[in-house]
Protein backbone atom coordinates (compact mmCIF):
# COMPACT_ATOMS: atom_id res chain seq x y z
CA UNK A 1 0.00 0.00 0.00
CA UNK A 2 1.12 3.10 -1.12
CA UNK A 3 2.09 5.81 1.23
CA UNK A 4 4.30 9.24 2.53
CA UNK A 5 5.77 8.20 5.11
CA UNK A 6 7.67 10.72 7.30
CA UNK A 7 11.16 9.35 6.72
CA UNK A 8 10.45 10.01 2.85
CA UNK A 9 8.98 13.13 3.48
CA UNK A 10 12.30 14.14 6.05
CA UNK A 11 14.38 12.95 3.14
CA UNK A 12 12.97 14.92 0.39
CA UNK A 13 12.55 18.07 2.52
CA UNK A 14 15.58 17.74 4.72
CA UNK A 15 17.82 15.56 3.28
CA UNK A 16 18.01 13.58 6.55
CA UNK A 17 16.00 11.90 9.23
CA UNK A 18 15.25 14.63 11.40
CA UNK A 19 14.96 12.97 15.31
CA UNK A 20 12.51 14.19 17.56
CA UNK A 21 13.04 15.70 21.17
CA UNK A 22 10.26 15.85 22.94
CA UNK A 23 9.89 18.72 25.62
CA UNK A 24 7.86 19.95 28.58
CA UNK A 25 7.16 23.41 28.57
CA UNK A 26 5.45 23.45 32.17
CA UNK A 27 2.27 24.00 30.43
CA UNK A 28 -1.53 22.90 31.82
CA UNK A 29 -5.04 22.60 29.67
CA UNK A 30 -8.05 24.10 30.18
CA UNK A 31 -9.45 20.84 30.53
CA UNK A 32 -7.69 20.21 33.57
CA UNK A 33 -7.36 24.04 35.35
CA UNK A 34 -11.35 24.33 35.42
CA UNK A 35 -11.49 26.65 32.45
CA UNK A 36 -13.50 23.77 30.37
CA UNK A 37 -12.96 20.98 33.36
CA UNK A 38 -11.03 19.21 35.35
CA UNK A 39 -10.39 15.50 34.58
CA UNK A 40 -8.80 16.26 30.83
CA UNK A 41 -9.70 13.72 28.01
CA UNK A 42 -10.43 10.39 29.42
CA UNK A 43 -7.41 8.72 28.02
CA UNK A 44 -4.99 11.06 29.12
CA UNK A 45 -2.33 10.58 31.92
CA UNK A 46 -1.51 12.82 34.57
CA UNK A 47 1.57 14.18 32.61
CA UNK A 48 -0.81 14.83 29.82
CA UNK A 49 0.45 12.43 26.94
CA UNK A 50 4.22 13.99 27.87
CA UNK A 51 5.29 10.66 29.14
CA UNK A 52 8.17 10.45 27.36
CA UNK A 53 9.09 14.57 27.38
CA UNK A 54 11.95 15.76 29.06
CA UNK A 55 11.99 16.84 32.83
CA UNK A 56 9.87 20.34 32.91
CA UNK A 57 12.36 21.33 35.87
CA UNK A 58 15.24 21.91 33.07
CA UNK A 59 15.33 24.46 30.74
CA UNK A 60 14.33 23.85 27.24
CA UNK A 61 17.99 24.32 26.26
CA UNK A 62 18.85 21.65 28.76
CA UNK A 63 16.42 19.18 27.72
CA UNK A 64 17.62 19.27 24.50
CA UNK A 65 20.86 19.06 25.05
CA UNK A 66 20.02 15.81 26.78
CA UNK A 67 18.00 14.19 23.97
CA UNK A 68 20.47 15.53 21.51
CA UNK A 69 23.61 13.27 23.71
CA UNK A 70 20.59 10.91 24.21
CA UNK A 71 20.22 10.02 20.52
CA UNK A 72 23.66 10.55 19.11
CA UNK A 73 25.13 7.95 21.50
CA UNK A 74 23.36 5.94 19.32
CA UNK A 75 22.78 6.97 15.74
CA UNK A 76 24.78 10.04 13.85
CA UNK A 77 22.13 12.22 13.79
CA UNK A 78 22.69 15.81 12.97
CA UNK A 79 19.37 17.81 13.56
CA UNK A 80 16.76 17.44 15.55
CA UNK A 81 12.81 18.55 15.97
CA UNK A 82 11.68 20.45 18.83
CA UNK A 83 8.60 19.17 20.18
CA UNK A 84 6.56 20.78 22.95
CA UNK A 85 4.07 17.68 23.39
CA UNK A 86 3.54 17.79 27.11
CA UNK A 87 -0.56 19.26 27.74
CA UNK A 88 -1.65 22.24 26.04
CA UNK A 89 1.24 24.36 24.33
CA UNK A 90 -0.14 27.05 23.32
CA UNK A 91 -1.74 27.60 26.29
CA UNK A 92 -0.66 30.38 28.58
CA UNK A 93 0.77 33.84 28.17
CA UNK A 94 2.40 34.89 24.62
CA UNK A 95 5.34 36.63 26.03
CA UNK A 96 5.92 32.95 27.84
CA UNK A 97 5.22 30.94 25.12
CA UNK A 98 7.61 33.34 22.65
CA UNK A 99 10.75 33.00 25.38
CA UNK A 100 10.07 29.13 25.02
CA UNK A 101 9.74 28.12 21.07
CA UNK A 102 12.50 31.20 20.94
CA UNK A 103 14.71 29.13 22.98
CA UNK A 104 14.40 25.92 20.88
CA UNK A 105 14.17 27.36 17.79
CA UNK A 106 17.46 29.30 18.52
CA UNK A 107 19.34 26.10 19.08
CA UNK A 108 22.22 25.30 16.20
CA UNK A 109 21.21 21.57 16.33
CA UNK A 110 16.81 21.89 16.05
CA UNK A 111 15.56 22.01 12.09
CA UNK A 112 11.66 22.30 12.98
CA UNK A 113 9.78 23.41 15.82
CA UNK A 114 6.65 21.56 16.42
CA UNK A 115 3.97 22.26 18.79
CA UNK A 116 1.42 20.20 20.22
CA UNK A 117 -2.21 21.80 21.24
CA UNK A 118 -5.98 21.65 21.20
CA UNK A 119 -7.48 23.98 18.16
CA UNK A 120 -9.55 25.72 20.40
CA UNK A 121 -6.04 27.61 22.47
CA UNK A 122 -4.95 29.48 18.68
CA UNK A 123 -5.75 33.59 20.00
CA UNK A 124 -4.62 35.53 17.36
CA UNK A 125 -1.61 36.65 19.12
CA UNK A 126 -0.15 32.90 19.42
CA UNK A 127 -1.05 33.13 15.92
CA UNK A 128 1.09 35.90 15.01
CA UNK A 129 3.91 34.76 17.05
CA UNK A 130 3.69 30.92 15.63
CA UNK A 131 3.63 32.66 12.03
CA UNK A 132 7.10 34.92 12.67
CA UNK A 133 8.58 31.77 14.01
CA UNK A 134 7.54 29.89 10.49
CA UNK A 135 9.81 32.80 9.38
CA UNK A 136 13.22 32.11 10.77
CA UNK A 137 12.89 28.06 10.48
CA UNK A 138 9.53 25.46 10.09
CA UNK A 139 6.70 25.53 12.43
CA UNK A 140 4.60 22.33 12.68
CA UNK A 141 1.48 22.61 14.90
CA UNK A 142 -0.02 19.57 15.64
CA UNK A 143 -3.66 19.29 16.72
CA UNK A 144 -5.65 16.94 18.76
CA UNK A 145 -8.46 16.01 17.31
CA UNK A 146 -8.86 12.14 17.38
CA UNK A 147 -12.41 12.00 16.19
CA UNK A 148 -14.66 13.98 14.13
CA UNK A 149 -17.96 12.12 15.91
CA UNK A 150 -19.85 14.15 17.95
CA UNK A 151 -20.90 11.69 20.07
CA UNK A 152 -17.48 10.58 20.73
CA UNK A 153 -16.15 14.11 21.50
CA UNK A 154 -18.69 14.05 24.45
CA UNK A 155 -17.74 11.03 25.63
CA UNK A 156 -14.04 11.53 25.40
CA UNK A 157 -14.49 14.89 27.20
CA UNK A 158 -12.90 16.58 24.23
CA UNK A 159 -14.91 19.95 25.26
CA UNK A 160 -14.68 21.48 21.65
CA UNK A 161 -16.72 20.92 18.30
CA UNK A 162 -15.87 20.24 15.19
CA UNK A 163 -16.06 23.52 13.38
CA UNK A 164 -13.21 24.94 16.41
CA UNK A 165 -11.05 21.91 14.46
CA UNK A 166 -12.16 23.29 11.03
CA UNK A 167 -11.31 27.42 12.07
CA UNK A 168 -8.04 26.46 13.08
CA UNK A 169 -6.52 24.29 10.81
CA UNK A 170 -7.75 27.54 8.46
CA UNK A 171 -6.32 29.99 10.55
CA UNK A 172 -2.81 28.26 10.38
CA UNK A 173 -2.91 27.39 6.75
CA UNK A 174 -3.39 31.17 5.73
CA UNK A 175 -0.34 31.58 8.01
CA UNK A 176 1.40 28.70 5.83
CA UNK A 177 2.00 26.43 9.21
CA UNK A 178 2.01 22.96 8.74
CA UNK A 179 -0.83 20.78 10.23
CA UNK A 180 -0.43 17.80 11.75
CA UNK A 181 -3.45 16.14 13.03
CA UNK A 182 -4.09 13.10 15.95
CA UNK A 183 -6.37 10.78 15.27
CA UNK A 184 -6.86 8.23 17.90
CA UNK A 185 -7.98 4.48 16.47
CA UNK A 186 -10.14 2.54 18.69
CA UNK A 187 -12.44 5.35 20.59
CA UNK A 188 -14.92 3.56 22.76
CA UNK A 189 -18.20 3.00 20.98
CA UNK A 190 -16.83 3.98 17.27
CA UNK A 191 -16.43 1.66 14.76
CA UNK A 192 -13.90 0.86 11.79
CA UNK A 193 -15.72 3.12 9.16
CA UNK A 194 -16.49 5.63 11.79
CA UNK A 195 -12.54 5.91 12.44
CA UNK A 196 -12.31 5.77 8.69
CA UNK A 197 -14.58 8.53 8.15
CA UNK A 198 -12.35 10.57 10.81
CA UNK A 199 -9.49 9.85 8.97
CA UNK A 200 -10.70 11.28 5.39
CA UNK A 201 -12.41 14.30 6.69
CA UNK A 202 -8.99 15.24 7.94
CA UNK A 203 -7.19 14.58 5.25
CA UNK A 204 -10.09 17.04 3.05
CA UNK A 205 -9.50 19.71 5.43
CA UNK A 206 -6.44 20.93 4.30
CA UNK A 207 -3.88 19.30 6.86
CA UNK A 208 0.18 18.54 5.88
CA UNK A 209 0.66 15.41 8.16
CA UNK A 210 -1.78 12.99 9.87
CA UNK A 211 -0.71 10.69 13.52
CA UNK A 212 -2.75 7.65 14.11
CA UNK A 213 -2.54 6.31 17.12
CA UNK A 214 -3.81 2.72 19.32
CA UNK A 215 -6.02 4.07 21.86
CA UNK A 216 -3.87 2.90 25.03
CA UNK A 217 -6.02 2.24 28.46
CA UNK A 218 -3.84 4.01 31.05
CA UNK A 219 -4.13 3.41 35.10
CA UNK A 220 -5.63 6.75 36.70
CA UNK A 221 -7.63 7.65 33.82
CA UNK A 222 -11.39 7.97 33.31
CA UNK A 223 -10.87 5.19 30.68
CA UNK A 224 -9.29 2.59 33.26
CA UNK A 225 -12.32 2.66 34.77
CA UNK A 226 -14.37 1.94 31.74
CA UNK A 227 -12.29 -0.87 30.72
CA UNK A 228 -11.58 -2.45 34.36
CA UNK A 229 -15.69 -2.17 34.48
CA UNK A 230 -15.75 -4.40 31.53
CA UNK A 231 -17.23 -1.02 29.57
CA UNK A 232 -14.58 -0.78 27.04
CA UNK A 233 -12.85 -3.77 25.23
CA UNK A 234 -9.50 -2.61 23.91
CA UNK A 235 -8.25 -3.85 20.18
CA UNK A 236 -6.77 -6.54 19.06
CA UNK A 237 -3.32 -6.24 16.82
CA UNK A 238 -5.56 -8.18 13.76
CA UNK A 239 -8.09 -5.65 14.65
CA UNK A 240 -6.14 -2.54 14.82
CA UNK A 241 -4.36 -3.89 11.37
CA UNK A 242 -7.51 -4.16 9.70
CA UNK A 243 -8.74 -0.59 10.52
CA UNK A 244 -4.95 0.56 9.75
CA UNK A 245 -5.85 -0.65 5.98
CA UNK A 246 -8.90 1.16 5.84
CA UNK A 247 -7.40 4.28 7.04
CA UNK A 248 -4.67 4.43 5.04
CA UNK A 249 -6.89 3.88 2.07
CA UNK A 250 -8.20 7.70 2.90
CA UNK A 251 -4.81 9.20 2.83
CA UNK A 252 -3.88 10.81 -0.04
CA UNK A 253 -0.02 11.22 -0.91
CA UNK A 254 -0.06 14.77 -0.39
CA UNK A 255 -0.68 14.08 3.52
CA UNK A 256 2.66 12.21 5.06
CA UNK A 257 1.83 9.87 7.61
CA UNK A 258 3.81 10.60 10.71
CA UNK A 259 2.85 7.66 12.78
CA UNK A 260 0.68 4.40 12.62
CA UNK A 261 0.94 3.31 16.11
CA UNK A 262 2.14 4.78 19.42
CA UNK A 263 3.84 3.81 22.45
CA UNK A 264 1.97 3.48 25.87
CA UNK A 265 4.25 3.51 29.06
CA UNK A 266 5.02 0.52 30.37
CA UNK A 267 4.84 1.38 34.03
CA UNK A 268 0.75 2.34 33.66
CA UNK A 269 -0.23 0.59 30.57
CA UNK A 270 -2.95 -1.43 31.63
CA UNK A 271 -4.30 -2.57 27.65
CA UNK A 272 -3.70 -3.86 25.32
CA UNK A 273 -1.00 -5.46 26.55
CA UNK A 274 -0.08 -6.62 23.38
CA UNK A 275 1.11 -2.95 22.16
CA UNK A 276 4.02 -3.01 24.95
CA UNK A 277 6.18 -5.36 22.39
CA UNK A 278 7.03 -2.61 20.07
CA UNK A 279 9.35 -4.95 17.61
CA UNK A 280 6.39 -7.26 17.14
CA UNK A 281 3.95 -4.58 17.01
CA UNK A 282 6.36 -2.91 13.85
CA UNK A 283 7.07 -5.69 12.62
CA UNK A 284 3.54 -6.88 12.02
CA UNK A 285 2.36 -3.19 10.54
CA UNK A 286 5.60 -3.33 8.32
CA UNK A 287 4.39 -7.29 6.68
CA UNK A 288 0.83 -5.77 6.22
CA UNK A 289 1.61 -2.76 4.88
CA UNK A 290 4.71 -2.57 2.70
CA UNK A 291 6.14 0.10 1.05
CA UNK A 292 5.71 0.59 -2.47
Amino acid sequence: MSYTSLNQFMQERFHEKLYKIALDGGMTCPNRDGTLGTGGCIFCSAKGSGDFAGNRTLSITEQLNAGISRIRSKTKAKHFIAYFQAFTNTYGPVEHLSALFTEAISHPAVSVLSVATRPDCLPPEVLSLLAELNQIKPVWVELGLQTIHPQTARLINRCYALPVYDTAVKQLRERNIDVIVHVILGLPGETADQMAETVDYVCRSGIQGIKLQLLHVLKDTPLAALYESGAYEPLSLEAYLDILELCLEKIPPSVTVHRLTGDGPKSILLAPLWSADKKRVLNAIHSRFPRT
